[in-house]
C-alpha cells in the first residue's frame, strides 16, 4: 500500500492502543494497598515504640503529675508551660542548647568539607585514611564523653599537662567544672566525634560529581578555590543542606555529652538536661513532660523549614 505524498511514513504506522483508564486506575490502588500493607508491620511498631510513649508525654505536660504523689494525675491545662516559660534556668537552657548547635554544626561543616575534599582526591592509602576518619564517629557517645572528661581532668587529664608543657596556660584548668570552659570543652567533644559523620555524606556527594566538569574548569584555567565556589559547592548544595539539617536536629536534642561531661548546673545543662532534671531529680514529670514537648516543637519547627527550604531546593534545580 502506497504511503500518500505529504504525509510522514511514521503517521501511517500503527499506533499501540493505551489501557484502559479503568485497568490503570485499579492497578495503581492495588499497588497503593500493596504499599500499605508491607509498611504497616512498620507502622505498628513505631506507633509502639515512639507513638504511644510521645502520646502519653504530650499527656503529662497538661496534667500535675509528681513522681512523689500516688495520686493520679489531675488536668492542669497550660500551667505547666507556663511555669517552664516563666523559668529563667530553662532559657538559659535554650541559649546553650542554640549555641551549642550553631558553633559545633558549623565547625563540622567546615572540617567535614575539607577532609572530605582530601578523601576524594586519589593517593595510596586513601581506603585505610577513610576507614580510619570514621573511627571516632564509630564510638559510643557516653564513652567518647566518658574518655574526653579523663582527659579534661585537672589533676591526670593529658589536655592540661600538654598545655602546661607548651606554656598556653600557668596552671590546671578545670574544663568541665566551670560553666565558662564546659561549653567549649562539649563542642570540641562533639566535633571530633561528629565532624566523621559529616565527612562521610559530603565525600558520597563529591564522589557523584562527573570528572568531565573539572577537566573543563581545568582548561577553561579556573583555580582550585574558584572551581570549589563555582562548581563543587553549587552542585553538592542539596546533599550538604541534608546533612547540616540531620546535624541540626541531631545537636538540638543533645543529651549525654552535657549529662556526661558538665556538671549539670543552670549555667551549663541543654534542653534535654533540663527536661530530665525536672522529671527525676525534682520529681516534677508535668513540668517536665511540658519542657520535652517545647524542645520537640522546636524540633519539628526546624523540620517544617527543612521541608520548606528543600522544596524550594527542588523547583529552582528544576
Amino acid at each position: 500500500m502506497s504511503v500518500p505524498s505529504g504525509v510522514p511514513a511514521a503517521t501511517t504506522a500503527t499506533a499501540t492502543p493505551a489501557p484502559p483508564p479503568a485497568s490503570v486506575s485499579q492497578l495503581s490502588r492495588q499497588r497503593v494497598r500493596a504499599a500499605w500493607l508491607f509498611l504497616l508491620p512498620t507502622l505498628v511498631v513505631l506507633g509502639m515504640v515512639a507513638g504511644w510513649p510521645l502520646l502519653r508525654t504530650f499527656w503529662f505536660a497538661f496534667t500535675n503529675a509528681n513522681l512523689s504523689n500516688p495520686e493520679p494525675p489531675q488536668f492542669v491545662g497550660l500551667e505547666n508551660f507556663a511555669t517552664v516559660w516563666d523559668d529563667p534556668d530553662w532559657w538559659q537552657s535554650v541559649r546553650n542548647t542554640f549555641f551549642f548547635t550553631g558553633i559545633s554544626v558549623t565547625l563540622e561543616t567546615v572540617l567535614g568539607m575539607m577532609i572530605a575534599l582530601t578523601l576524594n582526591t586519589r593517593f595510596r592509602g586513601r581506603g585505610v585514611l577513610r576507614a580510619a576518619v570514621l573511627v571516632p564517629w564509630a564510638i559510643p557517645t557516653v564513652v567518647s564523653a566518658r574518655m574526653w572528661g579523663w582527659m579534661f581532668h585537672d589533676v591526670y587529664g593529658v589536655i592540661n599537662a600538654m598545655f602546661l608543657h607548651l606554656g598556653f596556660i600557668d596552671a590546671p584548668i578545670a574544663w568541665t567544672a566551670d560553666p565558662r570552659l564546659s561549653m567549649a570543652a562539649v563542642i570540641a567533644v562533639d566535633v571530633w566525634k561528629t565532624t566523621p559523620f559529616m565527612t562521610l555524606l559530603l565525600l558520597a556527594a563529591l564522589q557523584m560529581l562527573p570528572d568531565e566538569l573539572y577537566e573543563a574548569a581545568k582548561l577553561d584555567g579556573a583555580g582550585p578555590i574558584r572551581v570549589f565556589f563555582k562548581v563543587t559547592l553549587p552542585l553538592i548544595r542539596g546533599p550538604m543542606l541534608v546533612a547540616i539539617i540531620f546535624r541540626v536536629l541531631d545537636a538540638m536534642r543533645v543529651f549525654d555529652l552535657f549529662y556526661v561531661l558538665t556538671t549539670n548546673s543552670s549555667e551549663s545543662m541543654s534542653m534535654a538536661v533540663y527536661a530530665r532534671q525536672q522529671m527525676f531529680e525534682f520529681q516534677e514529670l508535668g513540668l517536665g513532660a511540658a519542657a520535652a514537648s517545647m524542645l520537640f516543637a522546636v524540633i519539628a519547627m526546624f523540620t517544617a523549614v527543612y521541608l520548606v527550604l528543600g522544596r524550594s531546593a527542588v523547583e529552582e534545580a528544576a
